[in-house]
């Protein structure tokens, strides 16, 4: 019988990557052409299949996006109190298999309650397994920001062949192979997960150990049933986006409350000044979420009527571009932002990890600038640059690889490890009322549209999109002014 490895043997590795990120990364690519691909789908779906207006798409594609990250804070909580990490996981993706079947087997009738399966399931699913690749690194490994980069790139493989083929798919040959697909990717993922795990060691093991199997048993069995019945509970709610908004309103007062009983269970000061600093972190999370997320929402419904299809003489649809350029553009910056770090860490001029998220702030206030200044290359009928566009992507891109692969890095940095899983449960829920704010960000750019021509669209979206720029812009200058306070709080890190 082979040896069970050891946590330490695990992080003791040589090299840049521990073997088992390489696993992880592969679940996750397969998780990620799932998730991306449907993200990238929904609002045309609705609009076009559900004759949906707009303004109600994008409210519904907030509220679900809302759920989706809204049940990885919930699933990151049942992850450290109960399931521990591999049971969530391997929970979250069977529901979500589950969920995309449903919608494959009758896209129309069955496209919310398959919607609400695959939230509960990606609560589960999406949380823990970041938290996995924290555990593959010692407390103060330097290379832990490199294997979240890596990590990182694997979300986005996902999510550029993901992102293509359910456009394609959809649009041009069937909605019921569109979900399909997302099913087999994510089968695929849970697969993968099953003939690696035994590399793990103890990593993602019950919290619950030390119990009677019997009381973890019935606890485990209680998570699961509880999720289930929560089911109509969040089909009532997404069909219905009011609802929604009471939800957020109180989940909002649950996290923070309970957030608070965490920090006052915390010992030491430097201690609880590192979480606060987290929070700063998730905060300003939240406030990027809600001006980046437009791509699956407004900008997905601005490139289905206001965009040509030449891409560089090529002929490309333009919702394939709107979801998979992004995708793309990380996989292939991701490495040459990395080395311009290295270099600048060489030279000791790196900015710390503050100044980098306000200049990721300044990139997203460029990149929609740039969206609205797609206006300016309109014919008469309304129609504006492919070109342009992507190339505003490209921008928004650099904006995020200044803060994405570093945020859940420093979070896992800025936290004990007994509450990783609920402190990334937060970042997600960052992410959550991020989608929440798009989505109605999205429906007011929708509503100022008082026209009925392609021209009134383009004016109105461009318009909502410089208003967009100017946050992003003030939100980056307030961080990088306030940078020298928040650098306290974090005390040695770095």
């Amino acid at each position: 019988m082979e040896q069970k490895l050891t946590l330490e043997q695990i992080q003791n590795f040589k090299g840049k990557y521990p073997k088992q990120l390489w696993y992880l990364f592969t679940v996750e690519m397969w998780e990620r052409f799932c998730f991306y691909g449907m993200r990238g789908v929904l609002v045309i779906f609705m609009v076009d299949q559900l004759l949906l207006k707009e303004k109600a798409a994008n409210l519904q594609y907030g509220a679900i996006q809302a759920f989706v990250y809204a049940f990885t804070f919930i699933g990151g909580i049942f992850a450290d109190k109960i399931l521990g990490f591999r049971k969530s996981l391997f929970f979250g993706a069977i529901v979500m298999i589950l969920g995309n079947l449903l919608i494959a087997f009758a896209p129309q009738e069955l496209f919310y309650y398959g919607l609400a399966f695959s939230i509960i399931g990606t609560g589960f699913f999406k949380p823990n397994i970041s938290s996995m690749v924290g555990e593959l690194y010692e407390e103060k490994d330097p290379r832990r920001d490199a294997g979240y980069g890596l990590f990182y790139a694997g979300i986005n493989v996902g999510g550029f062949f993901g992102g293509i083929l359910c456009v394609y798919l959809g649009k041009y040959y069937s909605w019921q192979l569109c979900f399909l697909s997302a099913a087999i990717v994510m089968l695929l993922g849970l697969i993968t997960f099953i003939f690696t795990k035994k590399h793990l060691g103890p990593i993602g093991e019950s919290p619950l150990m030390h119990i009677p199997a019997s009381k973890r048993k019935m606890r485990e069995i209680m998570v699961y049933l509880c999720s289930f019945l929560s089911i109509p509970i969040i089909y009532i709610m997404v069909r219905n986006t009011d609802y929604t908004d009471y939800f957020m309103y109180s989940m909002a007062v649950i996290a923070l409350i309970y957030f608070g009983y965490e920090v006052s269970k915390t010992y030491g000061m430097p201690a609880r000044k590192k979480l606060l600093a987290a929070f700063v972190f998730i905060f300003f999370y939240f406030v990027f979420n809600a001006i980046y997320e437009q791509s699956g929402g407004s900008l997905s419904l601005f490139a289905k009527d206001n965009l040509n299809t030449n891409l560089l003489g090529l002929t490309v649809d333009p919702n394939a571009v709107n979801n998979s350029s992004n995708t793309l553009f990380v996989i292939f910056l991701s490495p040459v932002v990395g080395l311009l770090w290295l270099a600048m860490a060489k030279k000791k001029i790196e900015p710390n990890t503050l100044i980098k998220f306000g200049i990721g702030f300044l990139f997203l206030a460029a990149s929609f600038y740039i969206f609205y200044y797609t206006r300016f290359f309109a014919d008469n009928k309304g129609i504006t640059s492919l070109n342009v566009f992507t190339f505003a992507y490209f921008v928004t891109t650099i904006g995020e690889l200044c803060l994405g692969p570093i945020g859940m890095s420093i979070i896992t940095k800025l936290s004990p490890k007994k509450l990783f899983g609920m402190m990334m449960g937060l970042w997600f829920l960052a992410s959550a009322f991020g989608q929440w704010a798009a989505g109605k960000l999205g429906a007011e750019i929708s509503d100022s549209n008082k026209g009925n021509t392609l021209v009134s669209k383009l004016q109105s979206y461009t318009e909502g999109y410089y208003q967009l720029a100017v946050y992003a812009l003030i939100a980056g200058l307030i961080l990088i002014v306030a940078s020298p306070l928040i650098k306290k709080l974090m005390q040695e890190v770095k």
